[in-house]
């Protein structure tokens, strides 16, 4: 309800019409219609009768003694759960679980990793083919490598191809190569794709989707809604139960949404991507990055930090029911009073007191969608 009511101030004020009107559209979903997104994704393959887990409750999923049947095995592959999956307790007390096999493919020792029965090399961006789309802007690259796989290192995709073999499938969809599911990505007479095709890319190396220089898609309407207007009153929000327009919704971790909760941890946390040297939790694990970063450090107003008795620079603990975290503070004017911000991307092995931001985070689901509600937080700080 929060990002709806936000996206509909630029269609109330109008300024939706123009280009950086205050409303962005994802460019993902610009490739994904223009490339042959059904073939590779082949969504009539899942099975909605098995079971699925979403990846925000892991740990729930790993320490819930009442599932039927409990889960006994776990593969991980372009992810590091033990470090961005929020309630990074309970995750690493179901990581820790004897009886939980555990299947790890990694280019470096995650500390997710370090829990694995096995760990299986993979191969960097440097030492395999892909085909490389993005969320914010409207070029397609194609990746091709630079060497050879290091070792034994493969692709998740070869890695997939040969549990299949060894597990007797034969279905052909299963073994096609990389090179084969880029080509079939680039089938497509889609207008954007015009004159996009693994030869030209091969040439070229990347190439900007066909759309009109200073394109506006909803300019004058035409919104992907059943009207092809911007819905401040949705029926389809009022036929789940909800509130059909726009509306302030407190969350159920806040003053409003749970006074007793704030009263005692009366400060709301930010855990955002503010590390200059890591990407999400990406090279949080090479210490040349990790010097270059320095050290995690607590954002918090100079309001706050007066009455808590905290000095600029000086080690503090972030804890509530969930979890605590050391580090140290930066009194200042970054965020304002009650509100306190770390970064996401530091280990809990590579950080002071061996935990780290998710282990402060809520693991709840958002009103819609299926998404985290980690930034609804809160938190109380002392001196350490």
């Amino acid at each position: 309800m929060a990002f709806r009511t936000i996206s509909c101030l630029p269609a109330l004020t109008g300024s939706w019409r123009r280009r950086g009107g205050g409303l962005l559209f994802l460019t993902a979903g610009l490739h994904f219609e223009a490339m042959n997104s059904a073939a590779i994704e082949m969504p009539e393959l899942e099975d909605a009768s098995i079971r699925q887990v979403n990846m925000v409750q892991l740990g729930r999923a790993l320490t819930d003694t009442n599932l039927d049947p409990p889960i006994r095995a776990l593969i991980v592959h372009s992810s590091n759960p033990a470090a961005i999956a929020p309630s990074q307790t309970l995750v690493l007390q179901g990581l820790r679980r004897e009886d939980l096999f555990t299947v790890v493919h990694e280019q470096v020792l995650t500390d997710t990793a370090r829990y694995a029965d096995y760990v299986l090399p993979a191969t960097t961006q440097v030492e395999h083919l892909d085909l490389v789309w993005s969320w914010g802007h409207d070029y397609l690259t194609l990746n091709l490598p630079a060497i050879e796989p290091v070792g034994e290192a493969i692709p998740n995709t070869e890695l997939f191809r040969r549990l299949a073999t060894a597990m007797g499938y034969q279905d052909q969809y299963l073994f096609e190569s990389d090179l084969d599911l880029v080509r079939l990505a680039l089938t497509s007479d889609h207008p954007h794709l015009a004159g996009i095709s693994y030869e030209s890319l091969l040439r070229d190396g990347w190439a900007r989707l066909k759309l009109p220089e200073g394109w506006l898609p909803f300019a004058e309407g035409g919104f992907p809604t059943k009207s092809g207007r911007c819905e401040f009153f949705s029926e389809d929000l009022a036929s789940w139960g909800m509130d059909p327009l726009p509306t302030f919704q407190p969350s159920p971790e806040s003053a409003a949404g749970n006074p007793e909760l704030a009263a005692r941890f009366p400060l709301s946390l930010i855990t955002g991507k503010g590390a200059l040297h890591f990407l999400n939790s990406s090279y949080s694990g090479y210490e040349h990055h990790r010097k270059a970063e320095i050290e995690p450090r607590l954002d918090i107003s100079a309001v706050d930090a007066a009455a808590r008795g905290i000095g600029d620079g000086e080690m503090v603990r972030v804890h509530n029911d969930r979890g605590s975290v050391l580090l140290r503070a930066r009194v200042g004017d970054r965020v304002r009073a009650g509100v306190c911000s770390m970064p996401s991307g530091w280990w809990a092995s590579h950080s002071p007191g061996g935990s780290s931001a998710n282990a402060l985070t809520r693991d709840g689901l958002a009103d819609i969608g299926g998404g985290g509600d980690f930034h609804d937080t809160l938190v109380e700080v002392s001196l350490s």
